[in-house]
């Protein structure tokens, strides 16, 4: 990994995981709401924090791969080379958010909390993706911000904080599957900024690491990113098919599938399940892939059956250059006369920015300019709305296996990484 440093903008959208953990080795002991970012001294530093957890020395050789990689505990580069057992976490039917916690627990920790961990578990991000080739048509990106502001209520006020985030680089390299790397929230495992540093809070569910990727790009140039939709979740329910949740599916894309063709065909296998903690979430995925392709893939309600509690339909919105782009609401014609499809405003001046560019530009940018329109569709902070801020744009080079990454709306200073 090397950093460098640009004079130029960028960033790109994206879809969260909301989830705050107990993280200790004891009952009682949990993050404070309003944690102070504990830096490390330099970047490159490891941790010395504990993993109370985990006893076997592949899984704790995984954890201790950990690098602050700018030495403010806001960026952590992990080498996962543990066993993450995802053909077992594709046979338990993980339906939901709170599952996959369950599945972590019971089958990648070595010993599991009494009683498990307490959690609670969302998404809410607001997001912003698009694909698109260069110029001269050399090679193709995919262009994805991630925003989400994570706050906690200030005890006896209306009043809330901003909580910063650990963001985590997640390098994937399974036994004859594909390489990936991929990016997770820490925050949706509890990890604030600096927590991994602080040499207290515990590190044991850095071991689900690989089932939190929120968007990633593998060794054939294939890459994908969740986003966010004001929807009822996805609830599929044919008997002849294994449910699988929404952060489950990325890895399995990652982890298979080298083109846009071959994810649409794993996703068609399995049950899509979206729940999280309430039924007002669901979410959809841009992908794209090292020979052009790219795709939306949504779940949308049976029109036949407007009756119908939860979407359970899959739609695969591609072939048209209107269809690079995608924010947090529906695309498809299905859902075009819902509040959640073209009548919903989440999103929408992003979205209408991200077009228009993509149209003026005939659907081609040189990567400076894919990194100045995640720049420009980018969110301040409002911490009224938990579906601001930017917390990162990454530009996916798909013909390289490589990606740029830019924290925190700061185009001035960029990482580099490929996939190796």
């Amino acid at each position: 990994m090397k950093k460098n440093r640009f004079s130029m903008l960028a960033l790109l959208g994206i879809a969260a995981i909301t989830t705050v953990f107990i993280l200790s080795c004891s009952d009682d002991d949990t993050p404070s709401p309003t944690p102070s970012p504990t830096p490390s001294p330099t970047p490159g530093t490891t941790t010395k924090n504990p993993a109370c957890f985990l006893k076997d020395k592949e899984k704790l050789a995984t954890i201790y791969t950990m690098k602050d990689l700018d030495g403010t505990g806001r960026l952590y580069e992990v080498n996962y080379t543990a066993d993450y057992k995802l053909d077992e976490a594709l046979d338990a039917n993980i339906s939901s958010t709170m599952g996959l916690l369950g599945f972590v627990q019971h089958n990648l920790y070595d010993s599991v909390p009494e009683p498990p961990t307490n959690s609670t578990l969302s998404f809410l991000p607001g997001c912003s993706a698009f694909a698109v080739p260069d110029p001269q048509g050399n090679s193709y990106q995919m262009g994805r911000n991630y925003d989400f502001l994570h706050r906690v209520k200030i005890s006896g006020t209306d009043q809330y904080t901003y909580v910063p985030i650990s963001a985590f680089i997640v390098r994937t390299a399974p036994a004859g599957k594909k390489k990936s790397i991929s990016f997770v929230d820490g925050l949706n495992f509890g990890y604030y900024q600096g927590a991994c540093n602080n040499d207290t809070t515990d590190l044991s569910l850095l071991i689900g690491l690989p089932y939190a990727a929120l968007d990633g790009i593998n060794e054939d140039g294939f890459a994908i990113g969740v986003l966010s939709l004001n929807e009822a979740p996805t609830m599929q329910t044919d008997p002849a098919k294994k449910n699988i949740n929404t952060t489950v599916a990325i890895r399995l894309l990652l982890d298979n599938a080298s083109t846009v063709d071959e994810a649409i065909d794993l996703l068609g296998q399995y049950n899509m399940r979206m729940f999280n903690t309430d039924d007002k979430h669901n979410y959809h995925y841009l992908m794209a892939d090292a020979k052009g392709n790219f795709a939306i893939v949504e779940y949308t309600r049976n029109p036949s059956n407007p009756s119908e509690q939860f979407p359970t339909r899959m739609e695969v919105l591609r072939h048209n250059d209107t269809l690079r782009c995608v924010t947090n609401f529906y695309v498809s014609p299905t859902m075009a006369g819902t509040n959640d499809g073209w009548g919903s405003e989440h999103g929408k001046t992003r979205y209408w920015d991200l077009r228009s560019t993509l149209q003026n530009h005939n659907y081609a940018l040189t990567p400076e300019a894919a990194m100045s329109l995640l720049s420009l569709v980018s969110q301040e902070r409002k911490d009224n709305d938990p579906t601001s801020f930017t917390q990162w744009s990454a530009l996916y080079n798909l013909t390289n296996k490589s990606v740029r990454l830019a924290l925190l709306r700061d185009y001035s200073k960029f990482f580099d990484f490929k996939v190796e």
